[in-house]
């Protein structure tokens, strides 16, 4: 039997998003790639809205090393999205953000996916330690 697919309820905060025309495929849902672009997209901006990430500036910052997906329901334009977040694992450079995709005011999700990312030096790209603000930002969607 198959786990039973995410709700609302699962995750800490959510972040609306309006999918767009070009969203769409030939098949007429969303475009599988574009699932992966919201992923990134509500992961990076809860992180520059914390003050934890400057794109340009930062000294370290996270580089993804793994991600991946789960698709439960088809999305299309002109559907809001509404990207649930959590942190399921933060280790010692390490993080791992799981988001759920909630279709319009629907209950359970219609896609989760996973980034982890590595914590690294900006000029060395050697992987550090996270901790301090980081670290209780992270602690605030630990799940």
């Amino acid at each position: 039997m198959a786990a039973p697919r995410p709700r609302r309820s699962d995750y800490v905060i959510f972040r609306p998003m309006q999918t767009r025309w070009m969203d769409n495929d030939v098949y007429g849902h969303m475009n599988n790639v574009v699932h992966y672009s919201l992923f990134d997209t509500s992961v990076n901006a809860w992180l520059i809205e914390q003050g934890l990430l400057d794109p340009a500036t930062s000294e370290s910052y996270g580089l993804v090393v793994e991600t991946g997906c789960k698709y439960y329901a088809e999305m299309q334009f002109p559907d809001a999205v509404h990207a649930g977040l959590r942190i399921a694992r933060i280790g010692s450079s390490s993080v791992r953000f799981e988001i759920g995709l909630f279709r319009n005011e629907e209950e359970e999700a219609a896609a989760e996916g996973f980034f982890v990312h590595v914590y690294v030096d900006r000029a060395t790209h050697r992987p550090v330690a996270i901790e301090g603000a980081r670290r209780s930002a992270f602690e605030t969607l630990l799940v």
